[in-house]
């Protein structure tokens, strides 16, 4: 590969995924070095005080400062772009940055948005409290039903923001037809597909305007940093989000960024071995619990869907315990190889009660709403060998009378 080929789009649309995942957005310096260079720089020169104004003015190409690019983290833009099929992305320093600078970039006073009910945490802390705060009326509605967004539309509806797979209810919402819904009315859709990633899933190849994503999770995949991105056209993400992000300085970092490249040199591998794991442990758990939701599973209400707009499951998965709280908690208590987390897409088994980590936050009326119930636990399956987790899940159910 030449220094400028990963950079070509007119080459690196061509390639499939895989390749893309290793080698697209790459560009080497004149050192010729085979992994992508880390720039630990916040600033830039110039041969001449001209350079600078005309870089400032957009009529040159250049580095100007690190809070608007750096060479580092430009190769993984490219790089996310390219697997999502997008014009453009720009990254940020966390999943929330990113959620939260792709809805206020493009909102103000006066309009409305319809999220999804079923919603990471914070998510809903968006929808719920921050941005009725700035005069932004929300509606949230059930995803799994189109008719529901369709319903809430009103005159000012500018946004549909959803998730899907939802965090941790495993809910499906029908890309197409909400995203059609939307396109003809002139309303940007924005997905959350942080659970799917764009190996498992690509929401705007159904339509989708926006993805967002919390890199941190499966891109990464090995639980080391923080990453956020969003993914959108050239003109959405230069005139829309730039101008936000650009002046309020989410910013991810160089080190971040190539810690985040290395990590997409082995999604495909990573997402579709954990999905197998996953769906093995799922089926295991299936004859043990009360209730398994599993997307890759045929008992899951929107299988059939799932597996419509999905390459495979995912690893990760929710089940429910009648034993509420004092139940799964005692169970999380009995693991012996998978570590209690909050966390997710990690190479590592992890698993939480989301009730008390990743929803707290949200009043237990609507955690109820949203079918989060004190006896649900979210487990993401990692790299291990499925059968020892499921030695490890099947000791700790018998800990719990299971």
């Amino acid at each position: 590969m030449k220094r400028k080929t990963g950079q070509d789009r007119s080459i690196t649309t061509k390639w499939r995924p895989a390749t893309q995942a290793v080698r697209g957005g790459t560009a080497r310096s004149e050192y010729g070095e085979t992994s992508e260079a880390l720039f630990l720089t916040s600033g830039y020169c110039y041969d001449r005080a001209g350079d600078a104004a005309a870089r400032f003015a957009g009529e040159q190409e250049g580095m100007t400062y690190s809070r608007l690019q750096n060479p580092t983290v430009e190769m993984l833009e490219q790089r996310i772009a390219l697997l999502e099929g997008a014009e453009a992305c720009r990254t940020m320093a966390s999943g929330m940055a990113a959620m939260t600078a792709v809805l206020l970039c493009q909102l103000q006073a006066g309009d409305h948005l319809v999220g999804g009910r079923a919603a990471f945490g914070s998510c809903r802390w968006l929808t719920d409290t921050l941005l009725p705060k700035f005069g932004i009326a929300t509606t949230v509605v059930d995803a799994r039903d189109p008719q529901a967004f369709l319903d809430a539309v009103r005159p000012e509806t500018k946004v549909f923001f959803f998730e899907t797979p939802a965090n941790p209810t495993m809910d499906v919402a029908d890309l197409e037809t909400i995203c059609a819904i939307a396109g003809e009315r002139g309303i940007t859709t924005v997905v959350d597909n942080a659970f799917a990633t764009p190996a498992l899933q690509r929401p705007m190849d159904f339509g989708a305007d926006v993805t967002a994503y919390s890199a941190t999770k499966m891109m990464d995949g090995q639980g080391r940093v923080l990453a956020g991105a969003v993914c959108g056209t050239e003109d959405f993400i230069t005139n829309t989000l730039l101008p936000f992000t650009r002046n309020t300085g989410p910013t991810l970092s160089a080190f971040n960024a190539w810690v985040v490249l290395k990590g997409l040199e082995t999604l495909d591998l990573r997402i579709h071995r954990q999905s197998e794991s996953a769906l093995k442990v799922a089926t295991f758990l299936e004859g043990r619990v009360p209730r398994v939701l599993c997307p890759a599973l045929p008992s899951h209400p929107q299988h059939a869907l799932a597996m419509r707009q999905m390459k495979a499951g995912g690893s990760i998965f929710a089940i429910e315990l009648d034993g509420g709280r004092t139940q799964a908690h005692g169970l999380l208590d009995a693991l012996e190889l998978i570590d209690i987390s909050n966390n997710i897409g990690d190479s590592r088994s992890l698993m939480t009660h989301p009730a008390s980590t990743t929803h707290a936050g949200v009043a237990e009326e609507k955690r109820v709403e949203m079918g989060i119930g004190e006896g649900m636990l979210r487990l993401n399956v990692g790299l291990e060998d499925a059968d020892d987790l499921i030695d490890d899940l099947d000791q700790a159910l018998r800990a719990v009378g299971l």
